[in-house]
């Protein structure tokens, strides 16, 4: 299993994590995914390979933590990393330009 592969297992199991979520919890989730994901396509631009967003992500989601504090400082449900930057990055890799179905589009 190749990085980007091992990655998106991660990502899909939070986004799970995510989508299985207490309904009154689910709120202040979604908040801090939305937030990381508007955060990740600061920190990438415009267009990005799934290549460089897993590399932001072997690069460590410990910012995620202060960044879902801030979103959500009385939801401590929803500061978990596993489950909201691994969803936000699962959310965001969908907009890779390489990325389509479910899949790394291979070059060329």
């Amino acid at each position: 299993m190749d990085r980007f592969e091992a990655a998106l297992q991660q990502w899909r199991e939070g986004e799970r994590r995510a989508a299985g979520a207490n309904p009154d919890e689910r709120p202040a989730v979604d908040a801090v995914i939305d937030a990381v994901v508007a955060q990740l396509r600061r920190r990438l631009g415009g267009a990005f390979t799934v290549d460089e967003l897993v590399d932001l992500y072997d690069q460590g989601t410990g910012w995620t933590l202060d960044l879902a504090v801030s979103v959500a400082p009385g939801a401590p449900w929803a500061w978990d990393q596993r489950t909201v930057a691994d969803a936000a990055f699962h959310r965001y890799v969908r907009e890779a330009t390489d990325y389509a179905g479910g899949r790394r589009l291979s070059a060329g």
